[in-house]
């Protein structure tokens, strides 16, 4: 089969389409016929050799998470789905042999769920991930209604999710991103904060995905609630203020329960560009350039 594919590590160029074998299911695994897969900022991290953690087979390595898809094959012990079912899904960071940029992907049944039906894969494939931290992020913090959540970083993927859910769940959300992304902030129904501005008000909790840092506890309510980007963000407790860092994880149940809302209307999905697997490095060169506002899909 073709996948995007580096033998060694540096920038885009690094990036070629090889032959690799079809992995095959095992137990409680899917093999899903890949449609369309998204671009994370960690691949580009692992492409040029920046990530702290290994990769799981060395070199050559062909990298992904977010895959839409149709299920090819099922290994034994999996009921839930059939060949043809129409899915997404996504793997954790580094657990796969053979990532999701490539024609086929072997995942754990239990990181799957349906697919929205009448949405495009290319759109599909950018909610596994973002869509579940999105959602994880909130559960931690698990505010009742009626609640106060900042949001920086809004206009992101994660921040868009994030914002979308809030209004979903009937909290009152705050987005801080830049100037531009002001119409799309208040298109979720949350207010919007300028980047541009010492961020100011009284939360009951905050969601640092710009990585702004501790000096937003400084927003917090006494006893509230504080969501880092990744664990070495978490600060220390003040003021009785509960602290978590964000650690994504595949759950096939819970994002059955964004599909939902995807298809309700109550989620957006934003696609900032497509490639096919050739143009592979100008996707990565895209997303190293910043300032995305959806996802950057591959397809095969």
């Amino acid at each position: 089969m073709r996948a995007v594919s580096y033998a060694e590590f540096g920038g885009p160029e690094v990036l070629h389409v090889a032959e690799v074998p079809v992995p095959e299911p095992g137990p409680g695994q899917v093999r899903v016929r890949v449609a369309a897969s998204v671009v994370h900022p960690v691949d580009l991290m692992v492409r040029s050799g920046r990530f702290p953690a290994p990769l799981p087979t060395g070199l050559p390595y062909t990298p992904g998470w977010d895959v839409a898809g149709s299920v090819d094959a099922v290994g034994p012990s999996v009921e839930e789905f059939r060949i043809g079912d129409e899915v997404i899904g996504f793997s954790p960071w580094l657990q796969t042999t053979v990532g999701a940029h490539a024609e086929y992907v072997v995942l754990d049944a239990a990181w799957l769920t349906s697919a929205p039906t009448g949405v495009p894969a290319t759109e599909s494939a950018t909610l596994p991930t973002n869509g579940l931290a999105a959602a994880q992020a909130l559960d931690l913090l698990a505010l009742p209604a009626g609640s106060t959540v900042l949001v920086t970083g809004a206009a992101g993927q994660v921040g868009g999710f994030v914002l979308a859910l809030a209004r979903a769940t009937g909290l009152h959300a705050t987005g801080l991103a830049g100037l531009d992304d002001r119409e799309f902030v208040e298109s979720l129904g949350a207010a919007f904060l300028s980047r541009a501005d010492d961020p100011t008000g009284t939360f009951d909790a905050v969601i640092d995905l710009a990585v702004i840092g501790s000096s937003l506890l400084d927003l917090v309510r006494d006893g509230g609630g504080y969501v880092a980007a990744s664990p070495p963000l978490r600060p220390e407790s003040v003021r009785g203020i509960r602290t978590f860092a964000l650690e994504v994880i595949p759950d096939g149940s819970r994002l059955g329960e964004l599909v939902k809302l995807v298809t309700s209307g109550d989620v957006p999905l934003r696609v900032a560009g497509v490639y096919p697997f050739a143009d592979a490095a100008a996707a990565h060169d895209r997303l190293s350039r910043g300032g995305v506002r959806g996802g950057v899909v591959l397809v095969p």
